[in-house]
């Protein structure tokens, strides 16, 4: 996800995917929780991140979101909270119970997204142990049921040499230590041509990510948008086609990747991506045709209000009931 658009683009005849201390420090609440059981994993998934400012209130009233089960605060970065996450982290802390409190009771989970497009963890020399042991702290601190990890150190995973590879994996093995799986939530959320094979990403990319921490998982919220292709239902779901072939849906879980952790991620208007936007009622049959096809992860949108309770009732149809 992203707060300055980004896109992979290619150079010449390689294909070149276009983002402190090492231990950095996060405003954390002050009325810090204990470590609790706070959330089985939804399945399907119906995501919604948070980065836009909404009320002094931080998060709408659930009414608002009705139609998805996680919320994502947005973002949990190197230099600590920022935008929807700082601000929930700031709320007084019977005001955050309080609306952990009202959307516990409608059914949706609030974690929090950590990086985004501006952070570059491994270029930074970010240790992911301290990096991730200060990420969970965050989390249980302020009763959040988990953690969204939207890596994009574009320069680090463009170098091949496998230390973006070796740095996630560390990070999410760390992270599940503090928060385990079946108690907290822990997603991962990659550009889709991460998840293909690509002469460009040497190291495997998230493939290798996948085929070394992807157990630990819950799913993924995959950014299909922003590299120029995933513009209709055939190549968001059967072929995605040059720069980046093999990164649509279907030929996802055909890299090895286990479909039903395959969240499609779109942006909500335009606005909210460079490309990669789909219409609510045509990405609805896009949904539709997956679901046909034995898929049924779920759905991602960035960003609210942009994607709103009228946007994911459209997307859903009649395929999520």
């Amino acid at each position: 996800m992203f707060s300055f658009t980004r896109m992979i683009s290619s150079v010449s005849a390689a294909l070149a995917l276009a983002s402190v201390s090492s231990v950095f420090a996060v405003p954390l609440s002050t009325n810090a929780s204990p470590l609790v059981s706070r959330a089985a994993a939804p399945s399907p998934a119906f995501v919604i991140y948070t980065d836009k400012f909404v009320s002094a209130d931080v998060l709408p009233p659930a009414t608002q979101l009705a139609g998805y089960n996680v919320v994502a605060l947005s973002f949990l970065t190197l230099q600590g909270a920022l935008d929807q996450a700082g601000a929930f982290a700031a709320l007084p802390a019977d005001k955050r119970a309080a609306k952990k409190s009202e959307y516990e009771k409608a059914g949706i989970k609030i974690i929090v997204s950590a990086f985004g497009e501006t952070d570059k963890p491994t270029t930074a020399g970010a240790d992911p142990v301290g990096t991730a042991n200060t990420m969970a702290q965050f989390v249980t601190a302020n009763a959040l049921d988990g953690i969204d990890v939207d890596y994009e150190d574009l320069d680090a995973m463009n170098r091949g040499d496998g230390a973006a590879e070796a740095w996630v994996t560390t990070f999410t093995k760390t992270l599940r230590q503090t928060l385990p799986q079946g108690q907290f939530i822990l997603t991962h959320a990659p550009l889709a041509p991460w998840l293909s094979p690509n002469a460009q990403f040497a190291a495997g990319a998230y493939l290798t990510v996948h085929k070394n921490v992807g157990q630990l998982i819950d799913w993924y919220n995959i950014q299909f948008y922003n590299q120029g292709l995933y513009t209709d239902c055939e190549g968001l779901l059967n072929t995605a086609g040059a720069p980046f072939p093999k990164s649509s849906l279907f030929e996802i879980a055909a890299n090895g990747v286990d479909l039903n952790k395959l969240v499609i991620g779109k942006p909500g208007t335009a606005a909210d991506a460079t490309n990669g936007f789909i219409d609510p009622a045509t990405l609805g049959t896009c949904v539709s045709q997956a679901k046909a096809k034995g898929w049924s992860a779920g759905v991602m949108a960035f960003q609210f209000p942009d994607a709103d309770a009228t946007w994911i009732k459209t997307v859903k149809g009649s395929a999520f009931q």
